[in-house]
């Protein structure tokens, strides 16, 4: 069957700049999608990864052989028990005081400890808090989760405010385009011609555009991301180290340029509709 031909289009200036625009806010809102989901995947490894860790210290000598009981008979609910040496915390305190005697002299008695449940670790907390600091990785980390979560917050405002833009220049091209096609805008509608096959006309454009720049923008975004998570993870440590993208985050990653051309077919619609009920 022989394809019917498109009424009009949009000129080559329009065209261009649309092609233009919705490629480089269809690469930043990959790129913030992208930092946003690898952030948000590493807030929750990093979460998950400490919630069973506690660090355990003791300030009063007197106590040291109270708090060693307790763990002893609670063995069975530790995966692990790790007494921290004295010249390991004189290496962590180094770059903060430079008189290592002075400093054997304020070093407490530490443990690091690894339990097999939360219940656990609630349980023998309670036990240990009248002898000593008991305190859980997770509850240290949550400046740096929490952070991670703002950053993440951050990331979800900027794809919000790139799908605006989109929107905007669709809006601005399709009435712009209406004011220059007026003419044929009236002959069709004098020979019978309904809003929605207009509508459709505007559609075939707008769609056709927006898969290339959609195209054009994810694929410019991809060494990017790479680029970003490779030197994240070459820093190894704290929660850079931890960010990653999962099979979930890519499958949500390829759904957005497809949503951002069925969003522009579907702001098209919306639009020209409204340009034709309203001459």
């Amino acid at each position: 069957m022989k394809k019917r031909p498109v009424v009009f289009s949009l000129v080559r200036e329009q065209s261009l700049f649309m092609t233009t625009i919705m490629a480089v806010l269809t690469f930043l809102a990959t790129v913030a999608l992208g930092i946003a989901l690898a952030i948000g995947t590493g807030a929750i490894r990093w979460n998950n990864q400490w919630d069973l860790y506690a660090t355990v210290q003791v300030s009063d000598s007197t106590k040291i052989n109270s708090v060693e009981k307790i763990l002893n008979e609670n063995k069975s609910k530790l995966e692990s028990v790790r007494k921290i040496s004295e010249s390991e915390m004189i290496e962590l305190m180094k770059s903060w005081v430079d008189d290592e005697s002075a400093l054997k002299n304020y070093l407490p008695t530490m443990w690091e400890i690894k339990f097999k449940n939360d219940s656990d670790l609630k349980s023998i907390q309670q036990q240990i808090d009248k002898n000593g600091q008991f305190l859980t990785h997770a509850s240290a980390l949550k400046k740096p989760i929490s952070t991670g979560w703002r950053l993440v917050a951050v990331c979800g405002l900027m794809l919000i405010i790139m799908i605006s833009a989109i929107g905007t220049c669709i809006l601005y091209i399709t009435k712009n385009t209406a004011m220059l096609h007026r003419r044929e805008l009236e002959i069709l509608n004098q020979i019978g011609a309904n809003d929605s096959f207009v509508s459709r006309q505007m559609q075939i454009i707008v769609g056709k555009i927006s898969t290339i720049a959609a195209s054009i923008g994810f694929v410019c975004a991809l060494p990017i991301l790479w680029l970003i998570l490779s030197v994240a993870r070459a820093s190894r440590t704290g929660l850079m180290a931890m960010i990653t993208l999962n099979c979930f985050d890519w499958g949500l990653l390829i759904l957005l340029p497809i949503a951002i051309i069925i969003f522009a077919i579907m702001v098209t619609k919306k639009t020209t509709i409204h340009i034709l009920e309203n001459q």
